[in-house]
């Protein structure tokens, strides 16, 4: 008999931050060749693991307004924090964004400041507005030792799981996932290897760590993966990935969609692309993996139903 997919929650000590959801599913598992663990944070509040880093930002800095540049996870997250703790924001967002993060921000209570990033990097449109508001703070998405802190709280639940675990492998966009899971799994006492799943078009960590410097890639790739579309990752993150990570996987963007609708018709689980690039890295590398117990953090949701639909009505290549 084939077994259910199954869901648990590992206690969460951490305010109103939600506990990961721990999903295993035997058909997945059994489709890549290794056991499959999910930590799924598309039910975490604004349907990424981003709130952890933007609540932590939000109650422990002193300014009452924020700004932050964002494809939308940050930016919905940061907007949903500041209105639990009593402040604003205004994320910057650039025009492909998808729709759904963008009307979040607003809905959340956020400004949205949209900027073509083929023309104006959004770095230079943050620095316009800290001028115009010399007041506010300015909050990285990834590069701030607060959304490490905030992140390392994910890596202290995964450390919770079985000591069996071979390997978790998360998404890699700024680093700040990856590096607060290092930090959260380090302190928990836990040594199991962390491997970030990158896009292959947007690969500049990959590069990054072959070379042994951040490199930094000239205009942000249109990669369907859209939480990855950075240029770099971040400095205080590049502290701890280079010396922490295991390695990186490039995924393909057919892997990325195939990681998707995998997710989809074998595990019965919603997930934005980006969310999807632990699945893309053990598709790219299934020898590696193979009879192996992997963790894969499945790092948000949200995702426009169009896309979606289109996404996973497509057949796997």
């Amino acid at each position: 008999m084939t077994q259910p997919t199954k869901a648990s929650s590992i206690p969460s000590t951490h305010g109103p931050i939600r506990p990961t959801t721990i999903i295993e599913s035997s058909r997945l598992s059994r489709h890549l060749g290794a056991r499959i663990i999910l930590a799924s944070e598309t039910f975490q509040h604004t349907g990424s693991f981003k709130f952890r880093a933007a609540y932590n930002v939000a109650s422990n800095v002193s300014q009452k307004l924020l700004i932050t540049a964002s494809s939308g996870n940050f930016g919905q997250a940061l907007a949903f924090a500041c209105s639990l703790t009593g402040k604003s924001c205004i994320v910057v967002m650039p025009t492909a964004a998808s729709r759904i993060k963008m009307d979040a921000v607003r809905e959340f209570g956020g400004t949205v400041e949209l900027v073509d990033t083929q023309v104006m990097p959004r770095k230079q449109k943050v620095a316009e507005l800290a001028a115009a508001h010399p007041e506010a703070y300015i909050a990285s998405s990834a590069d701030d030792p607060l959304v490490i802190d905030g992140n390392s709280s994910l890596g202290k639940e995964i450390s919770q799981l079985s000591e069996s675990l071979e390997y978790v492998i998360a998404p890699i966009g700024g680093g700040g996932l990856t590096s607060g899971l290092i930090k959260g799994l380090r302190e928990s006492g836990s040594h199991v290897p962390v491997i970030a799943a990158e896009p292959l078009m947007a690969n500049d960590a990959a590069q990054s760590l072959r070379e042994g410097r951040i490199v930094t890639l000239d205009v942000e790739p249109p990669t369907i993966a859209d939480g990855a579309r950075v240029l770099s990752v971040g400095k205080h993150n590049w502290q701890i990935l280079r010396h922490g990570l295991e390695g990186v996987i490039e995924v393909s963007e057919e892997a990325i969609a195939n990681g998707v609708r995998a997710l989809f018709s074998l595990a019965n689980l919603k997930t934005e692309p980006t969310g999807a690039l632990g699945i893309g890295a053990v598709l790219v590398q299934p020898e590696r993996f193979r009879g192996r117990t992997v963790c894969c953090v499945v790092s948000g949701g949200n995702v426009d139903p169009s896309s979606y639909s289109k996404l996973i009505s497509q057949p796997a290549h």
